[in-house]
Order: structure tokens, then C-alpha cells, then sequence
């Protein structure tokens, strides 16, 4: 059954003074919260790996921000931002960023009533940018939303057009324009596949040494890909959750993960919601593998609208079996799941997350993953002096 959720409960003060515009000079050395047992004690987060249990497993997400805010010019002189979110032609995030002369993309457009009919030229004066010659094409267009095609000369790649031309970008309630510092810091120190516009902001605070330490541990680090959407931050409008649309995230697990999880009964540490996304899509992934012989998307209530019988053990086995079947190395899925209270967790026991906006699908996510007691650990966080948001402190939660 579909939970009935008022979003109004999920609402708490937070003072703009709390949201962290900048992040510390290092990573590691921001504040943690760490929550077990119905209580709440705080650290620094180079202290992590000592509140790990030992010989656990750690699964990270290792997407790349990539540069996705474009500015434009009309003729007439209005400029035109485009914020791209996901590839349409080809569809392929790979393929996409390797295309040498055109691709098309969906995507938010800034100042869109102002863009008719007419050919867009990327906005700069420099001469290296100009001789890319970048300009944009309206294919359609519903509201601020859009599908845009671009196209460019010199046969460089997308993805090298995007680093020349686009900016990296960062929340909107920063409430500042991207700055050199975010090039660095508004991206994992482990990211590696580009195709995220939002960073998965749980990872922003491990370093090299963090990571040792945690390896030290007998802790084994594995990696899944989540492409965050520009949908995932945004606050709930509706004041029934059950109306609110969950927006698709593509994901990718490779066989050798899907293996161990299969076979797994030590704790499953998660980083960030997008690791917990992912890792908790893969039951009903394989439950659809079970009853049709192939997984599918997951949506975003099905968790929600039967009773479940198969094991997680069985459910990730049948996705081992397909993969096996059909030759892959990777599953390659999209999700469009929505972890609210009253969610059953399969697979993840620990969680490594920063602090989330009120009446956000984040926040419902944290709420679901501690019992409903997530006012004790928000309470506790704002008399204590945590900083909120991307670019704000961490906690370590213990799943209730």
C-alpha cells in the first residue's frame, strides 16, 4: 500500500546562516554526527573509520559532475541559460559525451520564453571558445523544460566542449555564482564516470588518507554509478507525498558487486542516498528477473504495492544468473524509487549522509532509514553547529 505521508511533517526550521555556501579548506575535517541507538554524539570525520565495524563492505557512488550550465546569446542580445540534464540523441551518457559534432540533450532553459525559433551562439569572447563556434537549436520546448539540440566544429568530443564552455552546477541555494573552488571541491575525490549535474554530496568529505584507513579496517570499498538528476534536491510540492513525481536516475552495478552482495552477511555500508538508492533498486530488479526473465526499471511505488516473497539473496542471484546469460559485466538500469517511511531496507545497514533540506525526498529517505526519528538527529545537529546542505557536515546513522 502506498504510504499517506503529509510532506508538512517532514518540515523543520533552517536558519539560511546554517547552509554551508562554502566548503572547508579540508575535507575531512568537517564535523560528524554519529547516530546509534536512538542517540546522537558528534566527531570529525577523519575519525570515521573508527565507528565502521570491521571486515564490513562499503559501497560508494562514483559519478562525475560534469559541467552541464551553458550561456547563451540570441541575436537580439538576451542571453539564454541552458542547464543540460540528460542525453537524448544518442541516449547513452558515453556516447553522448564522445560526439564530435552534434548531440541533443533535455534540458532546463533560463529566460526560455525569450527563445523562439531562432539559432543560439554560445557567449564568449574568447577566441578558443569562439572557434568552437557552440551554438543551440530548439527542438522542443514545455514550460522552462526542453530538448535542445547542439552543435559545434573543430571535432572535439562533448564532453571536451563542456569543459571549455560549461560551468559546474552547484545548488541553487548557495545562492552564489560558480567559483574556481567549486571545480575541485563540488566533485568526490574518487569520482570517475561523468554524467551527474548535481554532486553525490555524502563523498565531498573523504580524502586518500580517509579511505586508507578505512582499507585498514578489513573494510572492502566497492563502487556502483548513479547519474544524479537535478530533480533529486528539490522539496516536495505537494502536500500529499504519494503525488509527488519521482524523476529516473540511471544506474550501473557490475557483476562482481551484484556477486558479492548475493553472497553478503557482513554490514552494508552505504555512502550517500544515491548509493542507498541504488543498492536497495537491485530487489525488485531481480524479483523481475525471477517472474519475467529480464529486470526492468524500478518504479517509484513498487516497493510499496505488494507483498514481496523472494529473499534478497534469491533477487541478486537472478540478476547474477541474467547477467551470466546474456554475456554483461554490468547491469544498466534506471530507478525512479522513493524511500519514505514505512520502506523496508534488504540490503543497507549503515549510512554516511549529509544534512538534507526540509520537505525533501531526502529527508523522508533519512526518516525511513532511522525509524522515524530523524527531529533527534536534526535537533541535535542545529545545537550543535553542524553546517547543512552539499557543502555542509556528514553523519553516520545505524539503520533502526
Amino acid at each position: 500500500m502506498i504510504p499517506k505521508l503529509k510532506i508538512e511533517d517532514f518540515n523543520y526550521d533552517l536558519p539560511d546562516a546554517r547552509i554551508a555556501k562554502y566548503p572547508l579548506s579540508c575535507r575531512d575535517e568537517s564535523k560528524l554526527l554519529i547516530y546509534k541507538e536512538e542517540s546522537c554524539r558528534e566527531d570529525v570525520f577523519h575519525s570515521l573509520p573508527k565507528y565502521l565495524p570491521e571486515g564490513s563492505l562499503m559501497v560508494f557512488n562514483d559519478t562525475k559532475v560534469v559541467p552541464a550550465r551553458l550561456f547563451f546569446r540570441r541575436s537580439s542580445g538576451a542571453h539564454i541559460e541552458i542547464f543540460c540534464l540528460q542525453p537524448s540523441s544518442p541516449a547513452e551518457y558515453t556516447e553522448a559525451f564522445a560526439a564530435c559534432d552534434k548531440c541533443s540533450w533535455e534540458c532546463v532553459i533560463g529566460n526560455a520564453k525569450r527563445w523562439k525559433d531562432d539559432i543560439l551562439t554560445y557567449d564568449s569572447n574568447d577566441p578558443r571558445l569562439r572557434a568552437i563556434n557552440l551554438r543551440a537549436r530548439l527542438l522542443e520546448r514545455e514550460g522552462q523544460t526542453g530538448l535542445v539540440e547542439f552543435y559545434w566544429e573543430g571535432g572535439e568530443p562533448f564532453s571536451a566542449v563542456l569543459d571549455l564552455c560549461g560551468r559546474v552546477p552547484i545548488p541553487p541555494y548557495l545562492n552564489r555564482d560558480t567559483e574556481a573552488i567549486d571545480l575541485e571541491r563540488y566533485q568526490t575525490t574518487y569520482a570517475r564516470v561523468r554524467g551527474s549535474v548535481a554532486a553525490p554530496t555524502a563523498g565531498l568529505h573523504f580524502t586518500e588518507t580517509t579511505l586508507k584507513d578505512i582499507a585498514s579496517r578489513s573494510i572492502d570499498i566497492e563502487k556502483v554509478c548513479l547519474h544524479v538528476g537535478a530533480g533529486t534536491f528539490l522539496p516536495v510540492k505537494s502536500s500529499s507525498v504519494s503525488e509527488h513525481p519521482m524523476h529516473r536516475e540511471p544506474f550501473v552495478v557490475s557483476r562482481a558487486l551484484l556477486e558479492q552482495l548475493a553472497n553478503n552477511s557482513r554490514p552494508l555500508i552505504a555512502v550517500g542516498t544515491t548509493s542507498v538508492r541504488t543498492l536497495e533498486s537491485l530487489y525488485y530488479a531481480g524479483v523481475s528477473c525471477i517472474e519475467n526473465g529480464s529486470p526492468a526499471d524500478i518504479g517509484q511505488w513498487d516497493p510499496y504495492t505488494r507483498d514481496y516473497q523472494y529473499s534478497t539473496a534469491e533477487a541478486l542471484k537472478a540478476l547474477v544468473d541474467y547477467l551470466d546469460r546474456t554475456g554483461s559485466d554490468y547491469l544498466k538500469l534506471g530507478t525512479r524509487i522513493i524511500i519514505v517511511p514505512g520502506f523496508r531496507f534488504r540490503l543497507v545497514d549503515l549510512l554516511v549522509t549529509n544534512f538534507h533540506q526540509p520537505q525533501s525526498t531526502l529527508l523522508l529517505l533519512i526518516s525511513a532509514f532511522v525509524g522515524g526519528d530523524w527531529r533527534r538527529i536534526y535537533r541535535y545537529a542545529l545545537s550543535h553547529d553542524f553546517r547543512f546542505l552539499s557543502y555542509g557536515d556528514s553523519s553516520l546513522l545505524f539503520r533502526r
